[in-house]
């Protein structure tokens, strides 16, 4: 069976993300230019990590991910990543509010799921082809797949910069045991692998 997996961009203090997301700043007080630069460095220093990220057969992202509408659908909006999202896969995005499918460039659609965690990931289990499941985020997100113990591989993606508040990975999950798979310092990066052991 493939492996549910999660990449995400942290700062050395654990935040994902800032306080006081909006349209114009999805990262909130965070400068999402930092925490995401060495996804768009072209010296490819980071390309095993970057592969890693992008070949998974299906990805689940919060609706706090997807954008920052709070309430029932409105208007046009379709993520944050223009008409191609760089997904190319299935994306099962959680949320209270019903949608229909939305079908964008690239081999990317996003689904709506009102059910829950383990309905989002049940669907995205039945995506035809063997590769992983990815909990793309955000940390709120990761948090729950790590709380109902759903999420075998955790990679977290370390910036050497602070944020001091925001949105944390771990923040609000029990007590839990890694096993540390790989660690790799880089360029103002650090990767490191782990396993959950439950």
């Amino acid at each position: 069976m493939s492996k549910v997996v999660c990449d995400i961009s942290i700062s050395a203090d654990g935040y994902s993300a800032g306080n006081n997301q909006t349209e114009e700043r999805p990262f909130g007080d965070a400068d999402g230019s930092i925490l995401h630069a060495w996804m768009f460095d072209t010296s490819e220093e980071n390309r095993a990590e970057l592969d890693a990220v992008t070949e998974a057969k299906a990805f689940i992202m919060g609706r706090n991910m997807f954008g920052p509408i709070r309430d029932e659908w409105s208007g046009d909006w379709t993520g944050w990543w223009g008409p191609q999202p760089p997904f190319h896969a299935p994306v099962f995005v959680l949320t209270h509010y019903p949608r229909d499918p939305l079908v964008m460039g690239g081999g990317t659609t996003f689904h709506f799921v009102t059910d829950g965690i383990e309905a989002a990931l049940k669907q995205a289990r039945a995506v035809p082809g063997d590769g992983n499941v990815a909990i793309a985020g955000g940390a709120t997100t990761v948090n729950q797949y790590i709380a109902a113990e759903l999420l075998d591989e955790l990679r977290l993606h370390i910036i050497p910069f602070t944020l001091g508040g925001g949105t944390r990975v771990f923040d609000g999950v029990p007590p839990l045991k890694l096993e540390q798979i790989s660690s790799r310092a880089a360029t103002q990066i650090t990767h490191v692998t782990y396993r959950l052991i439950r």
